[in-house]
């Protein structure tokens, strides 16, 4: 089967997407900019790619956004700088879009 993977990593590991490391931030403010976010989250490592999605009805921003990096490092580290910070007077808050196994209450 596809059991193969032991890393004997800490439960709190992220799932690598097929692109790569996804974090998840929320508290963005509805009227945040791609360029905002790109500009707070490359301070840490290359960004490939950011998701900011739009409220269809609102056309604003619907309070949260994807920030992939190519490496874990970066993303780790963005994670620990950003999380709590403000942006637009907004806490923001960021987790890993995705873990590997079940998603429990800290």
């Amino acid at each position: 089967g596809m059991q193969k993977r032991r890393d004997g990593e800490g439960e709190e590991e992220p799932a690598k997407s097929v692109e790569g490391w996804i974090l998840f931030v929320a508290g963005v403010h509805e009227e945040a900019t791609e360029e905002e976010l790109l500009s707070l989250f490359d301070e840490y490592g290359e960004v490939k790619n950011i998701n900011l999605p739009l409220d269809r009805c609102t056309c604003y921003v619907k309070g949260y956004a994807l920030i992939e990096y190519a490496d874990l490092e970066s993303a780790k580290q963005a994670m620990r700088a950003v999380d709590g910070n403000e942006l637009n007077d907004q806490i923001l808050r960021v987790s890993w879009a995705f873990l590997k196994g079940p998603i429990r209450d800290r």
